[in-house]
């Protein structure tokens, strides 16, 4: 296997990645695959921190929230990424891998509240830290949440996992047949063409601070470790 060419990366999952082929909830085996794939990565002398979305959880709340206040159901979405969280560690530490949650609301008895110094300690000790609870702010995606967070650990990019795509496509390839995939792309035609990479703040973000995001396939188990060893895997959104 080749060298890693990534010193620090941050992974960005959806909470749909661990849905497996359920409606909503979590797989357990899908979850298992995932952190093989974070912990060999990791193992590779890579450090890794990640954030998950809450997508698998909010699908079965979306009834309850319909009509609901906008901060509160964002406060609801943050609480489930807290619960994806606490999943992502049981299954890493399963494996072995060393593993911090970190949140950015405090919920002190079952994860640190989010320190940037103390994150940054934790990576360079071996730890994989997951980020939950988004920004700890509503009206803001976990989308800018990890573009926030790999800033702030100075991350070298970023790794959008998708379920099922490529990487970005010129419209959605599951009901535009004339859709194209795109290669290579910057952040400001990302924002300007209103591609679905990340939300237009977190690509600012990343624009901002000349952080480059590879968007893949995470269903291809191959990817993640294909990408740390510097291949060309789904697309990369870079500015030059």
């Amino acid at each position: 296997m080749a060298d890693a060419v990534f010193k620090r990366l941050l992974l960005k999952l959806s909470g749909e990645a661990l849905m497996g082929e359920r409606e909503f909830g979590t797989d357990p085996e899908r979850v298992a695959v995932i952190a093989a794939q974070v912990a060999g990565v990791q193992e590779r002398g890579v450090e890794v921190a990640l954030v998950v979305g809450a997508g698998n959880i909010y699908r079965g709340l979306r009834g309850a929230a319909s009509g609901m206040d906008r901060a509160t159901a964002d406060y609801m979405g943050m609480l489930a990424t807290v619960l994806n969280a606490l999943t992502l560690q049981d299954a890493l530490e399963k494996r072995g891998a060393h593993t911090r949650v970190q949140s950015a609301i405090t919920i002190s008895e079952v994860a640190e509240p989010y320190i940037r110094r103390r994150a940054m300690r934790h990576l360079e000790k071996g730890r994989i830290v997951i980020f939950a609870a988004g920004t700890g702010n509503p009206f803001f995606t976990t989308d800018t949440a990890a573009a926030l967070r790999a800033v702030e650990i100075h991350a070298e990019a970023i790794l959008m996992a998708k379920n099922g795509v490529r990487g970005v496509y010129s419209g959605d390839p599951r009901t535009d047949p004339d859709a194209r995939f795109i290669e290579r792309i910057t952040h400001m035609e990302a924002i300007q063409r209103r591609l679905k990479v990340m939300d237009t703040t977190a690509l600012t973000v990343c624009m901002e601070n000349e952080l480059p995001l590879h968007v893949f396939n995470m269903d291809d188990d191959g990817n993640f470790d294909r990408i740390v060893s510097g291949e060309m895997v789904g697309t990369l959104v870079a500015t030059p």
